[in-house]
């Protein structure tokens, strides 16, 4: 475990500016690093001392978990309840609600803080690292274990790991609207910048900003709490933005709390008004208020989400949060890019292919002479993987590299998609070489030949990617300006090869059989992509390329990227605007991505999805990682989601029906009767025996046409569904009290004990019915817990008029002849409940629209804060005001 260490002192708060403003020797100086960076035994050192690179502690707290339960406010009415039981002498009733309140906390307690340890497991195997420089050689370390003096390397796609003065440039610029606020990136050099604001740094990198272009490398000044961004994040006090999963529950509380507000004020009323005792009906009331209310669906949600998380992580999938499982399962369009995807992902060099008559081995030497790591000194950690698998070809190793020295490099960016090199060979004139896109190297070229094109043409269509080379001679140039690209000549192509990934096909057809459509989006040429899309046995509705996505207005490009199923040739911004507007159709979108280029995409999704392996921008922008890049695995996140979300629902729908149908014919019979048709403390125990039931409905199986859509919460098909079964249950209610009254001439006690049993089954056994839409129920299978806690349940309500308990409880034994009717009368309130479900879900289910959820600042903090936290034993003091998970 790593210990988070406590709040910087003020008179440390302002180092990065303190470094901004002196030369990078006497920075490194100061803080006993040199170029070559910290020894690993100083790092272990320092970090010991100054502990975790990490803005937050982050474990379950049990002491917080608790107190949420006894902040509920069902809870609160129900001690409430307890006291003026109490109070007036009811000490049984009192006893009764006591118990029931522990029994409630407790249940409360521990899945939520089961689920908060889930969320702990999930967050223990997420992984972030940085490059660092330690003894000379450049490793990868944990970004909670950088200390000061570190010296931090800087690609294109990472998520700056601390505060930097930087010590080393090329072509640097950075995304700081995180910290800044401001959209454009940031051009850095290494010249000190005396008395600068926090948006002036420009000789420094802070933490949880972006690399947006070019590379460099920074001596680490800040790190934790000491930064500028670690201040934002720990002083934040805005929450997560809620999920629709989390806002749906919302609106049902209070959907549940305006009925329950009506009905217990009418009875009330009404109670008073006939001139019973006052105490006496208010707390029937309060009991009414309690028993229609669906205590533990608190406790329901989290168990769900607890086992579904468990489950994904089984299933190779880790949720950032757990509500974002529910947002999964929404998902019914997929736009996702291909490489590692539905290819293999394993890119390799297939061989390089002169322009004109120049040896194939010179278009490799020019192409390695262009890459973002030095020719001199080169380096495979950070590279993309188009460079890497260029240093491992088969020539690479034997190219006369050592004959240049690169003068100057302009690294690899996604919106140039080009990398361009200055170098000269001993004896020689300097030369300039361009590596890229061929869309974007080849307009720079003059004179380019038909052959060239069809030669390009060719490799496409053999399903290559794909990167051109030219070169031109630069004579007395030693550095690299606006007119560096003018003037090219083509030297050939590079090929490289990436195979159909195997059972692709499969995945594709799993995640159409649940209702979700997929999309391409990727920055190669439209020849490749349908190349694969044809491969994969897919229907191509239509290409896309990303000059077309910028010729169109919305409305245009919202026709026709519901159309297309594959966008070539897109830059991240078209990405993200594609996004955009597909969700603008009423779609719940998710991207998969895992590239610099995906992270706006990312960003702008209903669910965003990386994998573990992807860079850090891409990681930190998703809701979901996949430690394994494949769709098969995707689809079963979305089944997961989807099992959760009906599962709860089936809690919902049995709960607002029995609950109300119940407590209806509770108020009218205490109108009707001239005693109280079940004691305040009788009703609490029967919805406590009820939900205790309900516990076991997270493991329980969802028929499979369930899985094959997305839903969503809808309360207007909620309330139908309770207004329609309740007075069902209702029906029955009153055939029992009649059967009291009239053919039992049942006293209170037997009235009250009759009624106890027959509530109990009803509203218990109805989740036979309502757990499915099959007609008859038999036909879906519940799971073996969920059978035998009902059945229990039931057993329990029907023994404890029988027990020696009942006295205490205020029940009395019954007649054979009332248990064998009751029998009767559950087998035919089964039937109408069936034969009512056939007509609701025929007339009264409308099809809901997909949600559309908003991103907010806060929430952007708080993602990019995740990956600055470190675990804390319970004795650790954590920083103050921490962010909310």
């Amino acid at each position: 475990m790593i210990e988070a260490r406590s709040a910087a002192p003020a008179a440390e708060v302002g180092r990065v500016r303190d470094a901004a403003a002196r030369e990078v020797a006497e920075v490194l100086a100061s803080l006993g690093s040199s170029a070559a960076g910290l020894s690993d035994e100083e790092a272990a050192k320092r970090l010991a001392q100054v502990g975790p690179n990490a803005v937050r502690g982050h474990r379950a707290r049990p002491g917080l978990v608790l107190l949420r339960q006894v902040r509920s406010p069902i809870l609160i009415l129900l001690f409430a309840t307890a006291v003026v039981s109490s109070f007036v002498g009811e000490g049984v009733e009192a006893t009764i609600i006591a118990v029931i309140l522990l029994v409630s906390v407790g249940l409360g307690f521990v899945n939520e803080f089961r689920a908060e340890r889930a969320a702990d497991a999930l967050h223990d195997r997420l992984r972030h690292t940085a490059v660092v420089v330690r003894g000379g050689e450049r490793r990868q370390v944990d970004v909670t274990e950088l200390v000061p003096g570190d010296i931090v390397a800087l690609s294109v796609g990472t998520v700056v790991p601390a505060d930097l003065r930087l010590v080393q440039v090329s072509g640097l610029a950075c995304d700081e609207s995180i910290v800044t606020g401001e959209a454009a990136a940031v051009t850095k050099s290494t010249a000190a910048v005396p008395a600068a604001g926090i948006g002036d740094l420009t000789c420094c990198a802070l933490m949880g900003t972006v690399v947006h272009a070019g590379g460099g490398l920074g001596v680490v000044v800040a790190t934790a709490g000491d930064t500028e961004f670690g201040r934002i994040a720990v002083g934040l006090a805005e929450t997560e933005p809620q999920t629709e999963f989390q806002r749906g529950l919302a609106r049902f509380s209070v959907f549940l709390l305006v009925v329950a507000l009506i009905l217990t004020s009418v009875i009330f009323a009404a109670a008073i008004l006939l001139g019973r005792p006052l105490i006496e009906s208010l707390l029937f009331s309060l009991a009414i208020a309690v028993g229609i209310t669906p205590q533990l669906l608190p406790a329901v949600v989290s168990t769900s989400l607890a086992a579904g998380s468990r489950a994904l992580a089984r299933r190779r999938v880790l949720v950032k949060r757990m509500v974002c499982i529910e947002d999964l399962g929404d998902l019914d369009l997929l736009v996702t890019d291909k490489t590692g995807t539905l290819t293999t992902g394993r890119i390799a060099f297939d061989r390089a292919v002169p322009a004109g008559a120049e040896p194939a081995d010179d278009v490799l030497l020019f192409g390695l002479l262009a890459t973002d790591t030095d020719p001199a000194a080169p380096g495979q950690v950070g590279l993309n993987p188009l460079d890497e698998a260029l240093w491992q070809a088969p020539g690479a190793s034997t190219a006369p590299l050592a004959a240049y020295r690169r003068l100057a490099v302009e690294p690899f960016d996604h919106e140039r998609r080009r990398c361009t090199a200055l170098a000269q060979a001993a004896g020689s004139d300097p030369i300039v070489v361009v590596k890229g896109a061929p869309e974007s190297v080849l307009p720079l070229c003059d004179g380019t030949s038909d052959d060239a094109s069809a030669t390009l043409a060719h490799l496409y269509d053999e399903g290559a990617r794909v990167v051109a080379v030219a070169s031109r001679p630069a004579p007395g140039t030693f550095s690299l300006g606006p007119d560096a690209e003018r003037g090219l000549v083509l030297r050939g192509f590079l090929a490289f090869t990436d195979a159909v990934k195997p059972g692709a096909r499969e995945s594709l057809d799993r995640l159409a059989g649940l209702g979700v459509d997929v999309k391409i989006a990727t920055g190669d040429g439209a020849v490749v992509a349908e190349r694969l899309w044809a491969q994969l046995g897919r229907q191509n509705g239509g290409t896309l390329l990303g000059d077309a996505v910028d010729a169109l207005g919305d409305l245009e490009l919202a026709e026709a990227a519901r159309a297309a199923s594959i966008f070539a040739r897109v830059s991240p911004e078209q990405k993200a605007r594609i996004i955009r507007v597909l969700r603008r159709k009423g779609r719940a979108v998710g991207f998969l991505g895992d590239g610099v280029n995906d992270a706006l995409a990312l960003h702008g999704a209903d669910i965003g999805i990386s994998v573990d392996s992807a860079v850090d921008v891409a990681k930190d922008a998703a809701d979901v990682l996949l430690l394994e890049k494949d769709l098969g695995v995707l689809a079963d996140g979305v089944t997961e989601g989807r099992r959760i979300f009906a599962n709860t629902i089936k809690y919902v729908l049995m709960g607002t029906s029995s609950n109300f149908g119940n407590m209806f014919s509770a108020s009218v019979a205490s109108i009707v009767l001239p005693f109280l048709p079940m004691l305040p403390g009788q009703i609490l125990l029967n919805n406590l025996l009820y939900d205790s039931s309900q516990l076991a409905i997270p493991t329980d199986h969802v028929d499979a046409e369930q899985l094959r859509a997305p839903a969503h919460w809808d309360i207007g098909a909620i309330r139908r569904f309770m207004l329609l079964f309740g007075p069902i249950s209702s029906v029955f209610d009153f055939a029992t009290f009649g059967l009291m009254l009239f053919a039992l001439q049942g006293a209170p006690p037997e009235f009250r004990s009759g009624w106890f049993i027959e509530s109990i089954a009803t509203q218990t056994l109805i989740v036979f019915a309502v757990r499915t839409r099959r007609v008859p129920f038999l036909r879906s299978r519940a799971s073996l817990p969920l059978t035998v806690a009902v059945l229990a349940v039931v057993a329990i309500g029907t023994w404890l008029p029988y027990s020696p308990l009942s006295g205490v409880l205020g029940f009395t034994p019954l007649p054979a002849p009332f248990l064998l009717a009751l029998v009767g009368m559950v087998l035919a309130y089964l039937l109408l409940v069936e034969a009512a479900k056939v007509w609701y879900y025929a007339r009264l289910v409308r099809p809901p629209s997909a949600p559309v959820r908003r991103r907010a600042y806060g929430h952007r903090v708080a993602r990019r804060a995740s990956r600055f936290t470190a675990r804390s034993p319970r004795s650790a003091r954590t920083r103050p005001a921490p962010l909310p998970r």
